[in-house]
């Protein structure tokens, strides 16, 4: 990391007591010019039980004022200040403020780090940009090549962000194979030794990634990819439910109901064509 060059760092506060805040934690907060918090009045209490003395400049940062204060952080940051971004508790992006800044980062392609801490699926979460609300770890994939593809196919279809891991010497034959699974087009992002000295973060298209590793790459990887897109239901499948619950013995006004919320469709124009259907079939 250019120590010249603006970045946004994440960092994560303690869930509990002000006692766990790591040294690395301190230094951060230390070294910042602009510290964004999700309540000001919260980090100067939690600077005052750490003993911490910043010169920083203290913004806040929350959900009523994310939009505008991202273009000023972001202006910040490409002006080559450091940005450290702490929410009141736990990992920023992660279910808290932070996510809006770092896919702004990315977008003005500014780099992205995080305090170290002691788990790199949440890092590898909040650094990736990819959508944070909801989200799955799993792990390592099977080594085999076979049962790695059966394993990638039945993840096609998930909805949320993955984080996985991969030893560096399988990663590229695993990009392959996520890409002739998900699609070559499927987002993802490589995090190559996470806070550390050499650390290194790539983002693009897992066909992208693929060419990137052909000729090989070192250290501890994690990988976020995106979810799948989620596929909307046609008519025609919502009728063979409606079909299949009435069936059953439903009657029509509550299987339409229950259809049309499940799958997110309007219940007036699922009524009409199930009431056409039925007289389709007299």
């Amino acid at each position: 990391m250019d120590p010249t060059r603006g970045v946004l760092v994440l960092a994560a506060t303690p869930i509990g007591s002000h006692t766990h805040a790591s040294p690395a934690l301190r230094e951060a907060l230390v070294a910042a010019d602009v510290i964004a918090a999700e309540d000001t009045r919260r980090l100067v209490t939690l600077l005052r039980r750490l003993g911490v003395v910043t010169g920083a400049r203290v913004v806040s940062y929350f959900e009523g004022n994310e939009a505008a204060r991202t273009t000023e952080l972001v202006d910040v940051i490409a002006a080559g200040q450091r940005v450290v971004l702490v929410t009141d508790a736990g990992m920023p992006s992660v279910s808290d403020p932070g996510y809006r800044l770092v896919r702004a980062c990315i977008d003005h392609d500014l780099p992205v780090t995080a305090v170290p801490g002691p788990s790199a699926v949440l890092t590898a979460l909040a650094v990736s940009g990819l959508p944070c609300d909801r989200f799955c770890f799993e792990g390592f994939l099977p080594r085999k090549p076979g049962e790695r593809r059966a394993r990638l196919a039945a993840l096609a279809a998930e909805e949320r962000t993955m984080i996985l891991f991969e030893a560096p010497h399988r990663l590229h034959e695993w990009l392959l194979d996520a890409a002739d699974t998900f699609g070559p087009g499927r987002r993802a992002v490589v995090c190559r030794e996470l806070t550390k000295p050499h650390e290194e973060i790539v983002r693009g298209c897992l066909a992208e990634l693929a060419g990137w590793t052909a000729d090989g790459v070192r250290g501890e990887v994690t990988v976020v990819v995106a979810g799948a897109e989620p596929v909307r239901a046609g008519m025609g499948d919502a009728l063979d439910l409606v079909a299949s619950r009435v069936a059953d013995g439903e009657k029509l006004s509550q299987a339409v109901r229950a259809v049309a919320d499940l799958l997110g469709i309007s219940r007036k124009e699922l009524y009409e064509a199930a009431l056409a259907a039925r007289k389709e079939g007299e």
